[in-house]
């Protein structure tokens, strides 16, 4: 709650005053640390190759969770470029991993992904297209930061995490990769991101967010249907492969 509140306001603030991108991300670093210091961080992964847990020493857990939370703040950030896309990715993100925590008898910890599940869906009606209500800097931000800090509090859920924010999550890494490439700063916006794209080839809006809540749910349904880890990193190599095509 701590984080989630000091992220909404750093997000606010960029609303209100357009914050420089150095600025955003020093908000979001101390986001991540605020997760670290009230003990959510990334400490042990089950290897799906030996199938035996590793545990990582205090760098690599400070690391790995700054990285991951970071990361989905600005994934879902990101995201948030057509009507109701952010909001309705989440919703369903929050959605697999509340069933996901209640099979696995976390039925305490259940309530958190529920809450926010709620909170997407009273949303979303305003923000799908034609969007009266945008979520700004400050909703995303507070959305990608719930949803990765969520990932770690439900027992390491993050491969399915992985999978069901899998599309967004590739479309990031190859912006990045792409901007690089071509002498850009990777915070510099334009109008490469898939939905974007998707929006020139001539899809509608609607077409757009339907189609990545389709597949953004396809593979959420996968991973509550797969219990092998391997299977799942299958699944994840998978899907990385079919995004990038």
């Amino acid at each position: 709650l701590v984080g989630t509140i000091f992220v909404f306001l750093v997000g606010l603030m960029d609303d209100r005053h357009d914050l420089h991108p150095r600025v955003q991300l020093l908000g979001q670093l101390v986001a991540a640390g605020i997760a670290y210091v009230f003990l959510i961080f990334i400490e042990r992964v089950n290897n799906p190759l030996t199938d035996k847990v590793v545990i990582f020493p205090w760098p690599v857990i400070l690391l790995l969770t700054v990285f991951w939370i970071v990361g989905m703040m600005n994934t879902v950030n990101w995201l948030d470029g057509l009507d109701g896309l952010a909001a309705g990715v989440t919703a369903i993100a929050c959605a697999v991993l509340a069933i996901h925590m209640y099979r696995e008898g976390q039925h305490s910890v259940v309530l958190l992904p529920l809450a926010l599940l709620g909170a997407t869906l009273g949303f979303l009606p305003y923000n799908f297209h034609p969007a009266r209500v945008f979520m700004g800097s400050s909703g995303s931000y507070t959305l990608g930061f719930a949803l990765g800090t969520l990932g770690i509090i439900a027992g390491a859920k993050m491969a399915t995490i992985l999978l069901v924010m899998g599309i967004p999550i590739m479309d990031v890494a190859w912006q990045i990769v792409n901007r690089w490439r071509h002498g850009k700063a990777s915070w510099n916006a334009d109008l490469g991101h898939l939905h974007y794209r998707l929006l020139e080839c001539g899809l509608s809006q609607r077409q757009i967010v339907l189609l990545m809540y389709l597949f953004c749910a396809a593979f959420g349904t996968l991973a509550l249907l797969i219990s092998s880890r391997m299977y799942k990193l299958y699944a994840i190599l998978g899907l990385g492969t079919l995004t990038l095509i």
